[in-house]
């Protein structure tokens, strides 16, 4: 590839870096920070213990907080009865709302606390809180329910919180000129995201106002829902984010419950009040990544040409509505694939369950979708007796092509460019034909991952980001948060470059939103492109005005300077929210995994041996934080394709304990092969993309399509044991059938 920059990554007793700079390469100023793996802006104080996260705090008088759910899927709530002395503790129910009792976010259909209708297990309908938590956790609740029939299969839902349909060319033409069509089926399950530190906030009340103080993403989001719930006006609620150990998505929406629910408990008690989950609650009740159900079907030429796609996504969104629009949203605009086809069709649902919400997860939505297209894509090529590195290499698109959307790729599109490094570097070919009929298997998938909010999404959201100068250099103030990613140090390495300021120099405020201005939610791959976009234009500026003055001379003699800028779209960039049509997403980042695998014929355990994982973002501002990011993807993808398996019973989670909810340790994490590309997107800052959603996308296809080089037809997620001997037992039988004489 032109132009590109690798960096590879492999375990051994370490981890070994190796680094190709770019030739060729040309940016405004010289290349002194962005480009270079630079150690984390917190990564000491982290590693010394010094960095505070919820649990850690501790305010003067402060009680502890707990929330009573409810045990049934759907029904009515006809009573509550304490069977313990209420002396001492401070009791909420939906009565005390001051406000709405609705969580503000994209509709308002889900309440903080029950009022009547109950339509998922694990429910809050009371909250409760004491100084003392043995006290709290011995305090017994009995709620009087009525149940009534729970609808726990998605396919038989009555209600849809957003239908969605994208429609090119001519489905019907599309079939006709195709020699060959296939139709499948493909489901994945829950996920539970399993960050480290569990949710958790501190509320503490003031006069006639709150402070929240948590683990969480978005801040903003948080502050919108409090102020809504507590009636309170925005200048009275203010939500600090304390140090993250993880979010994964899971800390976008949920921390607005847990927030919601801590601050009415200290209002009523006029005391500062702890609620952190323990994992049991955390993995019970909060949300978990989209159940799917996608169908295909594909008409292809003779050549191997894909004719026409005809595609059907249905997600399970459980109880509310939470994030499911957005997630619908992107499963469909990520359905086809990287790949060309004039004639698309896809229907896209997400249904309401009586089963606990799903909500925002890594990638959210492309994972489902991608799964099914690269596994279709395989059985297309074997229907064929094609190569399916060659069916993808055909039909990939490339600079200058038109999507579903009737989006045209600018010439940063690189799905060939990663499809043919991971080849290489995987060494796919050979390893296929010399694995053919053993127990070993090797497969790829090819995708793609929109940056930024989708359409419209990012001039809604209107973005702001504040550049502050100091004595010795400059402030950043956003509402982006660091959970563990590399935001801090990214946005400061983009700042100190533009300035020719020296990193140490630049400093990162904490995301606080009484000082920071709302930069939008940190999701979506578009804190670095579209947040660190924003500062880069604001450390221009403030160059430009300081004149060749040091900071503190600057200081000095003017005053103080500031610099706040506001997301502005890209030019020539259109997009409709009514038609789906248009430029979906500003650029899109690329990527190919290459999988192998083995299968121990006494337990039906898929192992994975080897990953060869090759990610096209832009620009690397930091390429060991970008590794890191698509390395932990990879593994996180792994778990989901091959351990993590969410039970369900009468819509309650039956294995909410790390002891039986399995993911992966470093034991059964495989080597690693990291692999990033480059190929700079104008409008981002040094040419920057997004990096984190996309590599989720890649494992549980590569790993599906491995487990079909073994000869078993796998189409679900995740490919446990149990899974791959029903596949082996259906495969035995079929064989027999064909053998039979007639």
């Amino acid at each position: 590839m032109r132009g590109a920059t690798t960096l590879s990554l492999a375990h051994a007793d370490g981890v070994k870096t190796v680094a190709r700079h770019a030739i060729g390469l040309r940016y405004p100023t010289p290349v002194r920070v962005v480009g270079r793996s630079v150690p984390r802006k917190e990564g000491l104080a982290k590693a010394r213990g010094r960095a505070r996260y919820v649990d850690d705090l501790r305010f003067p008088g402060m009680l502890h907080g707990r929330t009573i759910r409810t045990a049934i899927p759907s029904g009515e709530l006809l009573g509550v009865r304490f069977d313990f002395d209420t002396a001492g503790f401070t009791v909420v129910d939906h009565r005390d709302v001051p406000g709405r009792n609705v969580v503000a976010l994209i509709q308002d259909d889900q309440p903080f606390l029950v009022e009547r209708e109950i339509r998922h297990a694990e429910e809050p309908v009371l909250l409760l809180a004491h100084e003392d938590r043995d006290a709290l956790r011995a305090a017994s609740v009995h709620l009087d329910c009525r149940s009534s029939e729970p609808v726990l299969d998605p396919e038989r839902s009555p209600r849809a919180f957003k239908e969605i349909a994208i429609e090119k060319g001519d489905l019907a033409r599309g079939f006709a000129e195709a020699g060959v069509v296939v139709e499948g089926e493909y489901r994945t399950g829950r996920q539970e995201h399993v960050y480290i530190e569990p949710q958790g906030v501190i509320a503490v009340p003031g006069a006639g106002s709150v402070t929240v103080y948590g683990s969480l993403q978005c801040p903003y989001y948080v502050h919108k829902a409090l102020v809504a719930l507590l009636g309170l006006p925005p200048e009275q609620v203010r939500v600090v984010q304390t140090e993250t150990g993880g979010g994964f998505g899971g800390k976008e929406e949920y921390p607005s419950i847990v927030a919601g629910h801590a601050a009415l408990l200290a209002l009523k008690s006029g005391r500062p009040v702890k609620l952190v989950y323990d994992r049991l609650e955390d993995m019970a009740a909060t949300t978990k990544r989209h159940p799917s159900i996608v169908r295909h079907r594909t008409g292809v030429a003779g050549d191997g040409r894909i004719t026409a796609m005809e595609i059907d996504v249905l997600l399970d969104g459980g109880a509310y509505c939470t994030l499911s629009p957005v997630v619908l949203s992107r499963a469909c605009l990520h359905a086809t694939g990287p790949y060309r086809c004039e004639n698309v069709r896809v229907r896209g649902r997400v249904v309401m369950t009586n089963t606990p919400p799903s909500g925002a997860f890594r990638g959210f939505g492309a994972p489902q979708t991608v799964f099914a297209a690269e596994v279709q894509m395989d059985r297309v090529a074997e229907t064929l007796g094609l190569d399916p590195a060659a069916l993808r290499a055909g039909n990939a698109l490339r600079p200058g092509d038109t999507m579903a959307t009737g989006q045209r790729l600018g010439e940063d599109a690189s799905a060939l460019a990663v499809l043919h490094e991971a080849l290489e570097r995987s060494d796919f070919h050979r390893k296929r034909r010399a694995w053919t009929g053993t127990g070993r298997g090797i497969g790829l998938s090819l995708f793609f991952h929109g940056a930024g909010f989708t359409g419209s999404g990012e001039v809604t959201l209107a973005s702001r980001a504040t550049l502050e100068l100091t004595p010795r250099g400059a402030r950043v103030l956003v509402g982006s948060t660091e959970m563990g990613q590399g935001t801090r140090t990214t946005l400061a390495q983009i700042v100190a470059e533009t300035l020719s300021c020296p990193l140490e120099r630049i400093e990162v405020a904490e995301p606080d939103t009484a000082r920071v201005p709302d930069s939008g939610p940190t999701v979506a791959s578009r804190t670095c492109m579209v947040v660190g976009g924003l500062l880069k234009a604001c450390a221009e500026e403030m160059k430009g005005r300081l004149g060749g003055l040091s900071p503190s001379a600057y200081l000095r003699r003017h005053g103080p300077l500031t610099v706040t800028k506001q997301y502005e779209p890209p030019p020539g960039i259109a997009w409709d929210d009514a038609t789906y049509r248009g430029d979906a997403y500003g650029t899109y980042g690329w990527g190919c995994d290459v999988a192998e695998v083995e299968l121990d014929p006494v337990t039906y355990e898929v192992r994975p041996t080897r990953v060869t994982a090759v990610a096209e973002i832009g620009r690397a501002v930091n390429p060991l934080l970008a590794a890191g990011q698509v390395e932990g993807g990879t593994a996180q993808g792994l778990g989901w394709a091959l351990l993590e398996e969410v039970v369900l019973r009468e819509g309650r989670m039956a294995n909410a304990q790390l002891t039986n909810y399995m993911v992966p340790t470093t034991l059964d994490t495989p080597p690693i092969d990291v692999t990033i590309l480059e190929s700079p997107y104008r409008q981002g800052p040094f040419g920057a993309k997004g990096v984190g959603e996309m590599p989720m996308s890649g494992p549980g296809p590569a790993v599906a399509n491995a487990v079909r080089h073994l000869g078993l037809d796998v189409r679900s997620l995740p490919i446990t044991p149990e899974v791959v001997l029903e596949c082996a037992s259906s495969s035995t039988e079929s064989e027999e059938t064909s053998t039979r004489p007639r």
